[in-house]
């Protein structure tokens, strides 16, 4: 693998963190800087992956798909909700729509 420099110029207190986070890790202060940065790219390119993603999504589609979604497909022991659950009331239905539970 080839390897480049870089002088990376920190504000003393960042570096102080740095080196502090590096400690606690039991790796060196260039180690904890690499895996920073190659998961700051990696949560940059997901980003952009599911960015992409979503102007290719098809809205009538994934609707069509999340109304079939459980039919013929009971709850199993283990599916129920936590107590105390409270989730969102229920949307009233239009006047002239169909509502499906």
């Amino acid at each position: 693998m080839r390897r480049s420099n870089f002088a990376l110029r920190l504000q003393p207190s960042l570096m102080e963190e740095a080196r502090k986070a590096a400690e606690s890790e039991g790796v060196a202060v260039n180690q904890l800087i690499n895996v920073a940065v190659a998961e700051k790219l990696s949560a940059l390119r997901t980003e952009e992956y599911f960015r992409q993603r979503a102007r290719r999504a098809n809205r009538g589609e994934t609707l069509r798909i999340l109304q079939r979604a459980g039919k013929e497909n009971p709850p199993i022991p283990g599916d129920e909700l936590p107590v105390g659950w409270k989730g969102r009331p229920a949307k009233k239905a239009r006047k002239g729509s169909k509502q499906t539970t």
